[in-house]
């Protein structure tokens, strides 16, 4: 184990030096406050606590400090290797100033979906621990953020080969481990909260207002939100699903799918919508069509390709005979034809006439 970590540390420092100045400010902040947290309770003072971040108190500031308030090393290496992950797999497609508004859409809404949670399990079950007790902080809601950033982005690469698994299972596959996990008491309550709240604002906020140069959102089919489900149950979740984005619609929280239709498109009727990339999906059908041309051109020369025996033949012959001139081979070659023409002939006795 001792041998690996130079080489982890090798690999980290050179993936963090590819970085923009946004995500080594964040990984200098989050070691920044580790070492603090030996004198001070960091967590206290920068985490959300859902009894103080609602009135009276309004400790507001904890929403957008939260995320890098960590207590034990391993956190701190978690929040590291996310914060670097998401540098270099999704910086280069966002930019660096996408990426940090991605980082603070997540983790404010983590920390205001979580108290509201939290508020609503003291109303139900007037436990004030739920109150002043749980402190939701740390990058896991970042973690699940950030994987469903690449679900959307390389959802069909494959990360584990035994087993067979692709990207775009992981965010579900991960939310599913801790909440056995959390059955079994072997983590807290907020650890599930915060991976499950992040993992739910990155797609709205990917989904629905993330702007880029093809317009506000993405509403392809493969990043719906039945896709994070399995194949049996994702009816079921489309439907509910359609059904709380209509619900959203019509109080104007959400905007309606707009479909434009390019109906002077040379080969087909073509659909655009909003996320979508028409010239992405043009590509891809040249690249088919010309795989398909490449195919069938195979076949046809496979077919059409000439008969070797005779040449072969004509060959050996030559290579027997070097000696001999061209036109003694040619007749030879005449000759030895017709014997195997003529033996190929018989002849009858004809019936003797009457």
């Amino acid at each position: 184990m001792k041998r690996y970590l130079p080489v982890a540390r090798q690999h980290f420092l050179a993936a963090l030096a590819s970085t923009s100045v946004v995500v080594k400010s964040i990984c200098a902040v989050v070691l920044l406050l580790y070492l603090l947290s030996f004198a001070v309770d960091t967590v206290f003072a920068l985490g959300v606590t859902p009894g103080f971040l609602f009135p009276p108190n309004f400790w507001v500031w904890t929403l957008a400090t939260h995320c890098v308030a960590e207590t034990h090393l391993w956190d701190v290496g978690l929040s590291l290797a996310t914060v670097v992950a998401a540098g270099r797999l999704l910086e280069p497609l966002w930019g660096a100033l996408e990426l940090l508004i991605f980082f603070a859409v997540v983790n404010i809404s983590v920390g205001l979906l979580g108290a509201l949670a939290y508020l609503l399990s003291y109303v139900a079950l007037f436990d004030l621990s739920y109150l002043f007790t749980v402190r939701i902080h740390g990058m896991l809601g970042f973690l699940g953020g950030v994987l469903v950033a690449l679900k959307q982005t390389m959802g069909d690469r494959t990360v584990l080969k035994i087993p067979q698994v692709r990207m775009k299972v992981v965010p579900m596959l991960l939310l599913l481990l801790l909440a056995v996990l959390r059955l079994t008491t072997l983590i807290a309550s907020n650890v599930l909260a915060s991976y499950g709240f992040g993992v739910l604002s990155s797609w709205i906020y990917l989904r629905f207002y993330q702007r880029h140069s093809r317009g506000r959102g993405d509403m392809s089919d493969h990043f719906a939100f039945a896709t994070f489900f399995p194949e049996i149950l994702q009816p079921v979740v489309g439907l509910l699903a359609n059904l709380v984005h209509s619900l959203l619609v019509k109080v104007k929280v959400c905007r309606k799918t707009v479909k434009r239709y390019d109906v002077g498109a040379p080969s087909s009727i073509t659909i655009s919508l909003p996320g979508t990339d028409p010239q992405d999906a043009e590509r891809r059908r040249q690249l088919a069509l010309k795989a398909l041309n490449e195919r069938l051109k195979r076949v046809e020369d496979q077919s059409a390709w000439p008969s070797m025996e005779e040449d072969e033949e004509e060959d050996s012959m030559k290579a027997d005979d070097p000696l001999l001139p061209e036109k003694s081979r040619d007749t030879l070659t005449a000759g030895k034809a017709a014997n195997q023409e003529s033996s190929l002939i018989t002849f009858e006795d004809a019936p003797s006439q009457l």
